[in-house]
């Protein structure tokens, strides 16, 4: 008899592989700035974020690979992070299942989750790919 043994993803919350903290950018930041702001962390993508804002449709988010095919057109001086930004913000609550989330970056197609307080709602952190195979590899 075979015992099936459930996935080690279902068991983890993203809370507890996600890299805390969020860095951010306001929407007119501009994308030499954000470029920076990426190399100077060595992070692969920035929260838009509107100052003041509580509602967290109003989150963009610039990675690297929006960042680079603004520089494929040679188009990295004039533009803001706001119109660069192109990358969805699918959100995560910090108690979610690593599942949940390797889910979520399947059907959305990012290697990036914005993980929210339970009760806030606000970024507390970052779950990238990367942050899922560490918990996969040990």
């Amino acid at each position: 008899m075979t015992t099936l043994t459930p996935p080690r993803l279902a068991h983890v919350h993203a809370a507890d592989a996600m890299h805390p903290g969020v860095l951010t950018c306001t929407r007119d930041t501009p994308l030499s700035e954000v470029a920076r702001i990426m190399a100077a962390h060595r992070v692969h993508c920035v929260v838009v974020d509107a100052p003041g804002a509580t509602r967290t449709d109003t989150w963009a988010l610039i990675s690297d690979r929006d960042l680079v095919a603004m520089a494929a057109v040679d188009d990295v001086d004039e533009p803001t992070a706001a119109i660069a930004a192109g990358t969805a913000v699918p959100r995560i609550a910090a108690s979610e299942s690593l599942m949940r989330a390797a889910q979520m970056m399947s059907q959305y197609e990012v290697s990036h989750l914005v993980v929210v307080g339970d009760q806030s709602g606000r970024p507390e952190g970052i779950l990238s790919t990367l942050d899922i195979a560490s918990v996969l590899a040990r």
